[in-house]
């Protein structure tokens, strides 16, 4: 397995729009080396914990992505740093990430996490939730430490393509409906959506972000 190919091989294919984020949960920091050697300087963890560890040991013009679920208790740890987080489920975890963005002087770019998929166990907001928390922040003068810069969303786990295709048509309508907001802390150009397995579909469907990591650096 040769990461420097991979990468190369996955970059040739994205239109000039689309950012990729190397997904390098559980990945050893030499790996992560291997593919910022080979120019990626976008990653993506899970885990803060993991993703703190590797921020400390690594070169500092690395943008991290904290694209899991993220735990209100842990957001202190990744504020310094962190460029974007893709996860946001709650209003909640919102005020709880702009407390810790305003202690660290900085502000921190947002994804709201919508429900898209036919399973149980994915996070996520529905349209409802979702629309009620686009409203809340362009009304809210106290969320000056967060940016809601777009949506990202997770497919069903399945190879039935047009089910895939369906969900993520779905999430770049709910896009495409809220677009026009412009407000200091809300402005969406940013549509994540896509992995290792359906990146190319996304991509299809509008996403301008995809979460790649086996087909860089193997299965886990």
């Amino acid at each position: 397995m040769n990461i420097f190919q991979n990468l190369n091989n996955i970059k040739s294919t994205l239109p000039s729009h689309v950012t990729l984020v190397a997904v390098s949960k559980t990945k050893p920091i030499s790996d992560l080396m291997e593919a910022y050697n080979a120019g990626q300087r976008i990653f993506g963890e899970n885990k803060i914990q993991e993703m703190t560890e590797k921020w400390e040991q690594m070169p500092k013009d690395i943008e991290w992505h904290m694209i899991g679920h993220v735990q209100t208790n842990k957001v202190k740890y990744m504020a310094p740093y962190v460029s974007l987080i893709h996860g946001i489920d709650s209003l909640k975890l919102l005020q709880e990430i702009n407390k810790h963005a305003a202690k660290n002087n900085r502000v921190i770019d947002c994804l709201l996490q919508v429900y898209i998929a036919e399973e149980e166990s994915k996070f996520g907001l529905d349209e409802k939730e979702l629309g009620e928390i686009l409203q809340f922040v362009q009304n809210d003068n106290s969320l000056n430490n967060i940016k809601i810069v777009g949506f990202m969303g997770m497919a069903t786990f399945t190879d039935d393509l047009n089910q895939i295709k369906k969900e993520f048509l779905y999430l770049k309508s709910l896009f495409d409906k809220h677009k026009e907001l412009n407000t200091a802390n809300c402005q969406l150009n940013t549509l994540s959506m896509g992995m290792s397995g359906d990146y190319q579909l996304a991509i299809e469907c509008g996403s301008t972000i995809v979460r790649i990591g086996s087909s860089i650096f193997g299965t886990r």
